[in-house]
């Protein structure tokens, strides 16, 4: 069982390096999943984990404090608003469009509102 955790372990945090580099995919999600399995398959690893870069600039902050700093939140808003502005003004398809711009208020809203700010 261990063994498929660290397994999970590894295929979430994959997702969530991923989702650095992809603004569409959450990586705050993959990464608490990735900490979990690697919580519960092997306490080196875990440690392994949290000790990372990919942890401490993601989760650190909203694991501790359940908040995120200033600077961080509009650097992935930025990153992530650039990204999508890509696809929003080159793809002719409407209902992508609406879909898009429907993820972006939604992204806004949340980081603005559910996640306090350090």
């Amino acid at each position: 069982m261990k063994i498929l955790f660290i397994t999970l372990g590894f295929l979430f945090a994959g997702f969530g390096l991923l989702g650095v580099l992809v603004p569409i995919l959450p990586t705050t999600p993959f990464l608490l999943l990735a900490s979990f399995f690697f919580a519960r398959g092997s306490t080196r690893f875990h440690i392994w984990f949290t000790g990372t870069k990919l942890y401490k600039d993601h989760l650190d902050d909203f694991i501790k404090h359940r908040s995120m700093a200033k600077k961080t939140k509009i650097s992935l808003l930025a990153f992530a608003s650039t990204m999508l502005m890509i696809p929003l003004i080159t793809v002719d398809v409407w209902a992508l469009r609406i879909f898009i711009l429907c993820l972006m208020v939604f992204k806004y809203y949340y980081f603005i509102f559910r996640i306090k700010t350090v």
